[in-house]
């Protein structure tokens, strides 16, 4: 198993931002020393209620911090992007970290994003679709023309190239059944968002799984990773106490945006903390991360499990405390 740290991108209106950033910078320094395999920066944009950092800017400076991690983009909405910028900027990054990225994008399910972006809903998957075959296509063929419903591209071919020949990981987030059999056609590999319970997440891995011996592909694939929630604390009542209030902030927010509308049938996050926790979040002492983690591990045959220990309003120390925690007492029991 290998581990990462999801960085903290979204931090409450009024919080110093340049502080912010720095204490981002100290996780990531001690998530390397802690033992962690890579750390990631996901996207939005017009987050409201939360101030929100973009992520290319963020790795381009957390690169020369993270030794041997690998970095990551967790997720990149591809559809507001065009190809031509995208394959360029991340092989700049690529060359910056060392050729340790990977490449994560999504769909994403804003209104107000890709209202904002002039992009009518009825276009979003086709304009995903064309920008990931056009920016695969730019780093690994001399050149390239395409013409497509969204993007026209004649004989062109890239000068700036990723460092990963032939080229960085592509992985896929998809919280959807459909959206989940299409990321075997698609990608590298399904980055699993762990917004669901465990259940379901294990029956849309035998979607996944399926869907992969369709395209004559293996499973697991490499990177075949889950995005989970998790804080952990020398107790169970502390950990709760220190960490619900937070989550419970974040995922009131997940609803406003309408998070859950893109879950499977049955899943909603508008229920109480206590009982969205169930089976959805890994909170608690060493022994029940130990316990939980393995539990994911054994039942949805992942490779890479990446923590968001960090939820808007939280205590920098309180992070840094459950950093050194898991270096301390759960990594190690995965080495």
């Amino acid at each position: 198993m290998r581990f990462g740290l999801s960085l903290p991108m979204q931090h409450p209106v009024g919080d110093d931002m340049s502080q912010r950033f720095g204490e981002l910078v100290e996780m990531v320094r001690l998530a390397r020393g802690a033992g962690f395999h890579h750390v990631s920066a996901s996207q939005h944009y017009l987050a409201a209620p939360f101030q929100y950092m973009q992520p290319l800017p963020v790795l381009a400076r957390v690169a020369g911090e993270i030794g041997e991690m690998t970095l990551g983009t967790g997720i990149m909405l591809l559809a507001l992007q065009h190809p031509v910028d995208v394959a360029e900027s991340l092989a700049t990054l690529d060359v910056i970290c060392g050729g340790r990225l990977v490449f994560g994008v999504g769909l994403g399910y804003r209104d107000v994003e890709f209202d904002a972006f002039g992009i009518p809903r009825g276009r979003r998957l086709s304009r995903f679709l064309e920008v990931l075959e056009v920016v695969r296509r730019l780093w690994t063929e001399e050149r390239v023309t395409f013409h497509g419903e969204h993007f026209h591209l004649e004989d062109v071919g890239l000068t700036m190239r990723p460092r990963q020949k032939p080229r960085p990981p592509i992985v896929v987030a998809a919280s959807n059944d459909k959206m989940v059999r299409r990321v075997a056609r698609i990608g590298d590999a399904w980055a699993i968002a762990g917004h669901a319970t465990l259940a379901t997440l294990e029956r849309q891995v035998g979607l996944y799984r399926a869907a992969l011996e369709v395209e004559g592909k293996p499973f697991p694939p490499p990177s075949f990773s889950l995005g989970k929630e998790l804080y952990i604390a020398r107790d169970m009542d502390t950990a709760l106490r220190e960490a619900l209030p937070y989550i419970a902030t974040k995922y009131e927010a997940y609803a406003q945006w309408g998070q859950d509308n893109v879950l499977p049938a049955g899943e909603t996050f508008r229920l109480p903390i206590e009982q969205l926790r169930q089976d959805r979040f890994i909170v608690g002492d060493p022994e029940h991360c130990i316990e939980q983690i393995a539990r994911h591990q054994e039942r949805l045959d992942i490779q890479q499990m990446g923590f968001r220990l960090h939820w808007p309003g939280m205590p920098h120390q309180q992070v840094m405390k459950a950093i050194e925690l898991l270096g301390e007492r759960v990594l190690p029991h995965f080495a």
